[in-house]
């Protein structure tokens, strides 16, 4: 079991703020045939570990105080940047959300990492634990201060309803493998339920639980549906596909298990943890799976709970 405070305001932003929202845009950077020493001068003067090799706006390498010192060492004659530079290089898209960073930041243990233009590998800038820390404390200022001015709720929208029962109705179409898409349809349901006036803590809830069911049908299906009912004292997200099925429901339950390719991983996605937040954030969830026919999810938040969740 989990409570709401174990889903904080923070981790609802990681999955809002986009890459490019925080990243630093003015980069300090050096041109394949810029030579060792231009790079020496370059790395005293501006007090750097490294820089971006850049060819045509493209990103094409890192050169890092580390070559530089290796270089050194080994008395060479003065060559271009290009001889030296690591040139397969782990990079972030703007467009990605910030979660994707903090994950990448935590597998591989790097400093920063270049953002690139996903469409042509342009560089765009440059990011840090720090500037995600920066970006998330001007976010939640600007959050805080939107939400002392917005005092209505979804329950006022019901009482004005004269009817034995009433619900809202939703409905996302997901496209498997359209990672450029990725978090779209969570983050419109998001804003819808901001709209509603529900109170924060259930918005953060709803959001995350949907963006990583969203996830699971882009990463592992060829598409599928959500479909949200928002009744007065709950909201239902049913998530459908007919892709190929969970074999072992048990197993995918368990956090770090992941059936996601490398390239999948590569990309930031596929962490084994996407279950276990939906289940962290749902009051109650349902699984279910057939292999070769799809699989269905259901989410269960309850309006005035703070508790979750069960599995059935």
């Amino acid at each position: 079991m989990a409570t709401d405070t174990k889903i904080g305001k923070v981790q609802e932003l990681v999955y809002e703020i986009r890459v490019g929202d925080v990243m630093k845009k003015n980069v300090i950077k050096v041109g394949p045939d810029s030579t060792m020493g231009q790079l020496g001068a370059i790395l005293r003067e501006k007090r750097i570990s490294g820089t971006p090799v850049v060819d045509h706006g493209k990103l094409v390498g890192i050169i890092s105080i580390d070559d530089f010192i290796g270089w050194l060492v080994q008395r060479e004659e003065d060559c271009p940047v290009a001889r030296k530079m690591t040139k397969n290089v782990r990079t972030l898209y703007a467009d990605e959300p910030v979660v994707h960073a903090v994950n990448k930041f935590d597998q591989l243990g790097f400093g920063r990492f270049a953002v690139i233009d996903r469409r042509d590998d342009k560089l765009l800038g440059i990011i840090t634990k720090g500037d995600i820390v920066e970006g998330l404390l001007k976010k939640l200022e600007i959050d805080y201060d939107n939400a002392q001015s917005n005092h209505r709720t979804i329950q006022h929208f019901f009482d004005d309803v004269l009817a034995d029962k009433a619900a809202l109705f939703f409905e996302y179409s997901v496209a498997g493998k359209d990672f450029n898409r990725a978090g779209e349809s969570s983050s419109r349901l998001k804003a819808t339920l901001k709209r509603l006036g529900f109170a924060p803590q259930i918005v953060r809830r709803v959001a995350i639980a949907t963006y990583e069911a969203e996830m699971n049908l882009i990463i592992y299906t060829e598409g599928g549906e959500i479909r949200v009912r928002v009744e007065p004292h709950k909201i239902l997200v049913r998530v459908e596909d007919s892709g190929p099925g969970i074999p072992d429901i048990e197993k995918a339950l368990q956090p770090g298990y992941s059936t996601a390719p490398e390239w999948v991983r590569e990309l930031g996605f596929g962490a084994g943890m996407g279950l276990q937040n939906i289940r962290n954030c749902a009051s109650k969830m349902g699984l279910r799976s057939v292999v070769g026919k799809g699989t269905w999810l259901r989410i269960n938040v309850a309006i005035d709970d703070g508790v979750a969740s069960e599995v059935n």
